[in-house]
Order: C-alpha cells, then structure tokens, then sequence
C-alpha cells in the first residue's frame, strides 16, 4: 500500500542515498527504479545512472538498507552505503578497462567478419563453394564477439525484463542472438547469405557509445573531488605538548595548528586571531581579519605572511561532519534527482522498447499466418528487429549536441556536458556570482578625498613607498593608482621608508626617513590614533559601496580612498541582451551589500535583483526559487552547490578547479558575454535536436511498416538503419558549418511554457 501525504509529512527526514553496483545503462537505472517505487513506504525514488546513486523518500522503515536491498538483489544488481568519492573513481576506472578489453576483442575479430561477408556481397569470390567457407569463417570469427563483447548487453536485458521494465538491451540482445540463430540455420541448409555482421556491428558501435558515456561518467566525479580537503596531517597541540595526528583522528576540541598561507583542516572556532581568506564559502572579494572565538570554516586559507605565528583552531567538527562535506553531500543528492526533462525521457523510453519489441515479436507469426516459410518469417522478423534498434534516435540528440559544442568551442565556450544544449534552450532565469564572475577580483581606487593644499603628485609617491611591500589584499590597488605613468616618483623617493609597525585588521604605522609618520587603515583606528573624530570631507556616502583606507599624518586626517572591484567591460551590455529577451537576471554573492549593490547598478540590475551576504546553502535555495529551468554563473569553491542546483552551470575563465569540475559550460574569453552566445547557439542546437528526432521517428514508423508487409533482408535493413543514421549526421553538420552566431540571436523566453516567468516592470525577485 503506498504511504499516505499525512504520514509522510509526520515522518519527514532527509531522504538517504545509497550506491548502486552492476548497472550497465539507463535501462537498469530505469528497472531498479521502477522496483524501489512500487514497494509498500516509498514515495518516490530516482536511480541516476552517471553517479549511480539511488535517492529514496518515504518512511523511514521503508527507506532503511536492510528493505531495499534484498529487492535490488533479486534483480541482480547490488546496493550499498553511499561510497566515497574516491571508492566510486576506482569503480568506474575499472568499468572502463572491462569496456576496453570487450571492445578491443570486438572490433579486432569484428574486422575479419565484416571482411568476409563484403566480400559475400560484393561477388568477389570464384564460386559458391568458397562462399560458403568464407561464411562459415565469418561465423566463427563472430562467435567470440557475440559470446564475449555482447555479454554485458545480455546481462542487462535479462535484468530489465525480470524488472518489467525491458530496454534498448533487450532489443539488441535479440537483434544479436537472432542474427547468429538465422545465420547459423542458413549455414546448415548451405546458402552463404549470413548476417553474422549485422550482429558484429551492433556490439561493436554500442560498445564505442557505453565507453565514452562512462569516461564522462569518470570525469564528472571531478567535482567531488576538487571540493575534497587534503588529508595531510596537522598539528595539535594539548597538555603544552604538540603533537602530529592525521586529520581523520582529530578530535572535537582538540586545538590544532595551521601555519601561514595553509588551509584551515577542519571547522572550528579561532583560539587566535587572523587573517583569513573566505572566498572559498563566501566569495568574498578581500580577506577579513577575524578575531578569536569566531567561527572558520575547513576550506577557508590563512592569510599570513610566511615568517608570521601559526593559527589555533579549536576543533568543533571532525572529518565527514565539517562544512564543506555536507556541500559535497548536498551536490550528490542534487544530482540524484531528476528534473522534468529527464523524467519524460525516461517515460518515453519506458514505452518504446516494448512496443519495439512486441512488434518484432509478432511478425514471426504473422509471417507464417500470410503462408511465408520459417526461413523467411524469421528472416522478417530479424528484419523487424534490426530497424527497431533506434539507431538514428539515439544518434540524433548526441550528435547535434556534439556539433553544437564544436561551434561553441569556436566561440570561446567549452562544454564539458553537450546535453546541455537541451536544457540551456529552456532558460528562464539566470543568476551570477560577483566577485571574478562580474567583476574582475582586483579593487581599484575609485575616488579619492584629499586634504587641502596637499600636492596630489607627492601624496601619491608617499603612498606608493608606504604600501609597496604590504600584503594587505587592497595594496595592489592603491599602488596602481599611486603609479600612474603620469605622477611616477623617481626611484630614490620609492625607498624612503624607515620603519613599518603592522596592525593586523586595523592598519598600519609608517615611519619615513625624514622622520613623517603616516598612518593607513579603517577609519575608526585612524579616530583611536589620532584621537578626535574625522573631519566630514573624510567621508563620502555617495562612496559607501568602496572599501574605505584612511590616510592621517601628524596634523591630522590627510586623505580617503575608496577601492571598489570593478566589473568586467561586457557586463553592462551582456545582461541587458539578457534582459531584452525576457530572462529573469539576478546577481546572488557572499559580498557585503554595498558592494552587491553598487555592482548591480553598474551593471544595470534593479535592487530587488541583488542579493548579498549569502551563504553557498542560501545561494542555492535563491537559485531554485528562480523560474527554472535555471543557469548559474559563478567561479568559487562557494559556487559549487549552485552550479550543481542549476539547470545548467557555467564558469568565466578564471573560475576555481572546484567550480570548474562541476560545471557543464566554461567560457574561455574574459567576461561574461559567452554566455549570451551560448544561449543563442542552444536554441538553434535544439531546433536541429528537433529536426532529427522527428525524421529519425518517421523512419522508424515507415520501416517498421515496410518490413512487417514486405519482405526485406536484414542487409537491406543494417543499410536503410545506417542511411537514416546518416541523413540526421549531415542535419547535425549543418549546425557545425553554420557561421557563428551573433548575440542578437537570443530567443525569447516562451511566456506560455511551463513555469515560465516574464519580468515585467517592479516585479519583485524571491526573498530566501
């Protein structure tokens, strides 16, 4: 009995996720599926074939291990823990050297088959006797093909007809079998027309396709793997005493270590204070100086220099249990589930194979009903089968997506997922990071406020000997703007510092050799140094979005910098093509709201389209209240989850490896026009998806047609399967040759589409 919504609801918890092993395509993802739904408890379950990860809902009782997997048995796969990232690596290496050494076996042997029945049809040989030899040679090399390389396909399609949920295996490991059955009675009755190839050749090119789908299985894992933490060893300190222990044993409490420019091992509360770089959670475009007792994240770098006292962290979470391995765990549970395209495509294909093969199974009967000898009734039906084999459908998606990734590589795009294609034409809102994603992750000086009567020449060269050996993440900023071209000093003026006394997260003192001191930092150290209030110039509110540097000499305040971090020169343009054709634009970052905010209006988005200060949790429940489907644009570690929620991920050509392994589009141009283009390359991708799945589908329709009412050889069936395979590869060149497309190509979002949305003017964003 399925479990009711009032008790679901009572019994709500994280729904678990477990491994599966022994799945061979999407038909077994498909039957363990459908499998796990039928059972009493279960609301719902998706078995996602490419991390082979099986999402459970529903009571607790029925979701538990011990329920699910004597089912999963019976069907002859096996399900367990969730494996690690690293466990489920090795896995699919090893499916890989298994699909190798199959394949290898296939087209060496498959050679020599397809060799000698060419030569059977093209006549080349002397008489019929030979003939016959050069079949039976060709039979006999087939055999360890079939036996061996076409073993797996089996394999499978026994499971998914135990499951009641037969696929494309199933109608391949009848095509197969039946080839050799007919082939071999021909043989034994001594007529040389065999069809040992057209059984060859299906193993063959099946075996190409599930080798390059499980090395992008492979690569895919990436993306845990660059958000995994090093597993070096650290240092801790107890009793007065220190001590090494590997990460994995440290214990909650425990104080540990962290020297200069390292990352912080494990989460925990600072037992000293620091410079720490967050961008790695928050995409924070500076370090912040944190004091102790304040919370830091694994992940997240101390930024020190090299000669500076190690950091203290007090350990309040272990290995498995830290931030960063929950946002692993949260990525793999978003890839579990299945969107509303991937679930019609599962309900499309639930259908075909078993109409395929129910017609296949009915023209072996229906052609001895019509007066047709066995032979030839078989001869039909293995006719029958081998156009059923959806060849030109299942070329017809991939190869459009494939030439579609040509074009965007032409553009400066590499996609790392083709399929992409079919949800980037699909968009309807669009978010993007900030900080490197926008903007160019260098602050520059903005505006400057200057005491009166000072020479802005001298006050530049002074500033440029005061911050040039400093490592504060503003420095680079105020040097390039204290050496301009214009005002460079000369290079004695750059060595007149005496003396620096550091003030970390306040400022710092700078003595000169004439016997000047400066000071530079936040305006309320500048007030405790010099011990009065600033004066009103010293502050701009209309520069309250910039990181503010104070400026004070022995008279008192001398100047006011605001650095700010520019946005990248496409910007402005790339999110109003955006915004012209209907998408629903939002800027989501960690970054404070002044800077948030400031940046939207440079880049021309209203105020209720920026958000700041989110975490990369709040950033991902942002992104999923968007009109989906939805893309992400964003660089960092703290992007991850995001990337992984969205409809489709992209990454601008600077991003992180984190970011980068788990998006499915890279722009390698600076700025953040390709994304524009490759909205506008999806929609003419789809258009010729399109195109060949409804030609792919007529022909299956019309040659099922012909072969059930006439008589036409599994030859002439392996030919009229390649022609249709070869018309939908030149629709999908055209895509290839086409000229690149121009911005203003964008389709408009479909208002009437399902869960679409059309900003409209005062529209209000989701608040999460």
């Amino acid at each position: 009995m399925p479990v009711t919504e009032a008790e679901h609801v009572s019994t709500k918890q994280e729904a678990p996720l477990y491994t599966l092993h022994g799945m061979w395509c999407t038909s077994c993802a498909l039957a363990v599926e459908g499998a796990l739904t039928r059972l009493p408890g279960v609301v719902q379950a998706s078995v996602h074939y490419p991390t082979a990860t099986v999402w459970v809902d529903g009571t607790p009782a029925a979701t538990q291990l011990a329920a699910l997997a004597p089912v999963v048995t019976r069907l002859g796969y096996r399900l367990s823990e969730l494996e690690p990232v690293h466990d489920a690596q090795q896995r699919l290496a090893k499916e890989s050297r298994y699909l190798s050494l199959r394949l290898i076996v296939g087209a060496v042997l498959g050679m020599w088959t397809m060799l000698a029945s060419l030569l059977i049809y093209a006549g080349a040989l002397p008489n019929a006797a030979i003939e016959l030899v050069v079949a039976w040679v060709a039979g006999a090399f087939s055999l360890p093909v079939v036996l061996y390389s076409g073993l797996p396909f089996y394999r499978a399609g026994w499971r998914t007809l135990l499951a009641l949920r037969p696929g494309m295996d199933v109608l391949v490991s009848l095509g197969v079998l039946g080839a050799m059955v007919v082939s071999v009675g021909l043989l034994l009755r001594g007529s040389s027309e065999v069809y040992f190839d057209t059984a060859v050749m299906l193993i063959v090119l099946l075996l190409v396709g599930r080798l390059v789908e499980t090395l992008c299985r492979q690569r895919g894992l990436k993306a845990f793997d660059a958000l995994r933490l090093p597993e070096a060893d650290v240092v801790v300190c107890q009793g007065g005493q220190r001590d090494t222990q590997p990460v994995g044993e440290v214990a909650i409490g425990a104080v540990i270590e962290v020297p200069p420019g390292e990352q912080v091992p494990l989460d925990g509360l600072l037992d000293t204070p620091g410079w720490l770089d967050t961008a790695t959670l928050t995409g924070e475009s500076v370090p912040r100086y944190l004091h102790a007792g304040q919370r830091v994240y694994a992940g997240c770098r101390y930024a020190a220099r090299l000669n500076a006292a190690p950091l203290k962290v007090i350990v309040t979470a272990t290995v498995g249990q830290r931030r960063m391995d929950k946002l692993c765990e949260q990525m793999r549970r978003a890839q579990a589930k299945k969107g509303e395209l991937h679930k019609l495509a599962d309900r499309f294909a639930s259908w075909l194979s078993p109409v395929a093969l129910l017609l296949a199974v009915l023209t072996l009967p229906l052609g001895l009903l019509m007066g047709l000898g066995l032979e030839d009734a078989a001869v039909r039906a293995l006719s029958v089968l081998v156009v059923a084999c959806p060849c030109a459908v299942g070329l017809a998606v991939p190869l459009a997506s494939l030439a579609g990734s040509s074009q965007a590589l032409q553009q400066g795009i590499a996609l790392r997922d083709p399929s992409a294609f079919e949800t980037l034409a699909n968009v309807r809102g669009i978010a993007f990071d900030k900080t490197g994603t926008l903007t160019r992750g260098q602050h520059q000086v903005v505006n400057a406020a200057l005491r009166q009567s000072e020479d802005l020449t001298q006050f530049r060269a002074m500033l440029s000997s005061a911050v040039s050996q400093s490592e504060h993440p503003l420095a680079s900023g105020l040097r390039d703007w204290a050496s301009t071209v214009e005002t460079a000093a000369p290079s004695n003026v750059l060595h007149n510092v005496q003396h620096i006394e550091e003030h970390p997260g306040k400022g710092q003192q700078v003595t000169f050799q004439n016997a000047e001191q400066w000071w530079l930092g936040s305006a309320v150290w500048i007030e405790q140094q010099l011990g009065a209030p600033l004066p009103d110039s010293a502050h701009q509110p209309d520069n309250a979005f910039a990181s503010q540097v104070v400026v004070a000499d022995s008279h008192g305040w001398l100047a006011t910098l605001y650095c700010a971090d520019q946005p990248v020169s496409d910007a402005t343009a790339s999110l109003a093509e955006l915004k012209r054709s209907g998408y629903i634009v939002a800027l989501i970052s960690g970054d404070r709201q002044g800077p948030v905010g400031w940046l939207g209006q440079q880049v021309g988005l209203a105020n209720n389209a920026c958000y700041a200060q989110r975490p990369p949790e709040a950033k991902a429940a942002l992104l999923k209240a968007l009109p989906s489907p939805t893309l992400y644009v964003g660089d960092g570690v703290n992007d991850t989850l995001s990337l992984a929620e969205a409809g489709v991920g992209v990454v601008p050509m600077q991003a992180s490896d984190a970011a980068r392994e788990g998006a499915a589009a890279q722009l390698l141009r600076p700025g953040v026009s390709g994304v524009v283009c490759l909205l506008s390359l999806a929609n003419r991708t789809r258009r010729v998806m399109m195109q060949n799945l409804v030609f792919s589908a007529l022909y299956n329709t019309l040659a099922l047609g012909l072969v059930i009412i006439m008589a036409v050889p599994p030859l002439a069936a392996v030919l009229a399967m390649a022609a249709s395979s070869f018309s939908v590869t030149l629709n999908a060149a055209r895509l290839a040759w086409s000229e690149p497309s121009k911005t203003s190509d964008i389709p408009a979002p479909d208002p009437n589409a399902p869960h679409s949305t059309s900003p409209t003017a005062g529209q209000s964003l989701p608040t999460v």
